[in-house]
């Protein structure tokens, strides 16, 4: 007996070592997952800071460009009409070299007859000075003008060439605007762009997150079961060394069980017919799991009894992460049939059972979602269908 409690207090230390190293790791893991969420979180506010930035900067080009195409407008149109005014000046200068040219033709060009014929009609002294002023007058207006209207051209040539320059300038301003505008469009792009990559980390690793909180949880309930049950073993083991016995006088650490209970005709007695409802059948898909299910389940009060489907031994009786509190019966020739999620058992490993003997008392523990039994009969480790038994 006393080495039995030792066996107990032994799984118990165990248990208790596990649930420390398995929350101590998974908060770890949180700890990781919640730091890079964090940095991911910095890193996306870091890169919209500095997509904002290129926006502002790329909204100051726009702005920019837009003023110098004004400006260009602008110009196009002085040099459009300084065009214009240099025309004219040459149409001007050309016009007035022409009528200098005929004066000049009609006054020397016909000799110095005709011109001293202009003299002489003169009616007396005063009127030749008159005329003779007029001829030297006609010709110093003509040299006037035609230097006036040179003059003019060249103003305007120089200032069509100034508008030019300046055109010029601007056009080149304009296209650095332009090669600045297509740069920062593009690091907004590229900006955008590392956001959604940083965003979908953010995002895979919320998932991971969620995951690997809702594992820690299902592991701590699964190690709080599992401590519960070292606990009440080593509980009636104690009770037991000090002067209890079961009823073969063995010392026992199970639930006291009820009598043997067979319905139907088949080999195997329903294993809970105190059952509410059957809420799974096997070869059934569930929306949860893409597999194929493994047998039938039994939803049930919890504390129901459960019963040996036929005769055999206990293979195993104990916890099982995945099954809870389980049975697992021998029957022989291959057969084996199991039994899943107990609150407690009655029954240990290497015991002989009786068909319609209880075993346990229904429960959730394990992976489960509610209270039921999971009834498996495998045969030759295939798992079978069990209404072909019963």
């Amino acid at each position: 007996m006393k080495r039995r409690m030792r066996k107990v207090t032994a799984l118990v230390l165990s248990v208790g070592m596990m649930l420390s190293m398995t929350i101590t790791s998974g908060a770890v893991t949180i700890d990781e997952a919640q730091k890079k969420a964090d940095e991911l979180q910095s890193q996306k506010s870091a890169a919209e800071a500095e997509k904002d930035t290129l926006a502002a900067k790329l909204n100051s080009i726009i702005d920019q460009m837009n003023k110098t195409q004004e400006e260009l407008s602008a110009k196009e149109t002085e040099i459009s009409t300084a065009e214009e005014e240099l025309v004219q000046a040459k149409v001007d200068e050309d016009d007035q070299y022409n009528s200098m040219k005929k004066r000049i033709k009609f006054m020397y060009e016909g000799g110095n007859t005709q011109f001293l014929e202009i003299l002489m009609s003169s009616s007396n002294i005063s009127d030749l000075l008159n005329k003779a002023e007029y001829v030297s007058k006609l010709s110093s207006y003509d040299r006037d003008m035609l230097t006036a209207f040179q003059d003019t051209v060249k103003a305007v040539e120089e200032k069509e060439a100034k508008l030019q320059d300046e055109y010029e300038k601007l056009n080149t301003l304009q296209s650095s605007l332009v090669s600045q505008q297509t740069e920062a469009q593009t690091l907004i792009s590229s900006k955008e762009a590392q956001i959604a990559e940083i965003q979908d980390q953010i995002t895979d690793n919320a998932n991971l997150l969620a995951d690997l909180k809702a594992k820690a949880e299902e592991a701590k309930r699964l190690q709080e079961e599992q401590a519960a049950a070292a606990a009440a073993a080593a509980a009636a083991a104690k009770k037991n060394n000090s002067g209890s016995s079961s009823s073969n006088g063995s010392s026992s650490s199970r639930p006291a069980s009820s009598g043997n209970v067979v319905s139907g005709s088949g080999y195997f007695t329903h294993p809970c017919p105190g059952m509410t409802y059957q809420s799974s059948y096997f070869g059934e898909v569930r929306s949860f799991d893409s597999r194929p299910h493994k047998g039938n389940d039994y939803a049930a009060p919890t504390g129901t009894p459960t019963y040996a489907a036929a005769a055999g031994t206990v293979i195993t009786a104990g916890w099982s992460n995945s099954a809870g509190n389980w049975v697992v019966i021998s029957h022989g020739n291959g057969l084996v049939t199991k039994y899943m999620h107990h609150s407690s058992i009655c029954v240990s490993a290497g015991q002989r059972v009786a068909k319609g003997q209880q075993i346990g008392y229904v429960g959730s523990t394990g992976y489960s979602t509610g209270a039921h039994l999971h009834f498996q009969v495998e045969l030759n480790g295939t798992p079978v269908n069990p209404n072909n038994y019963m």
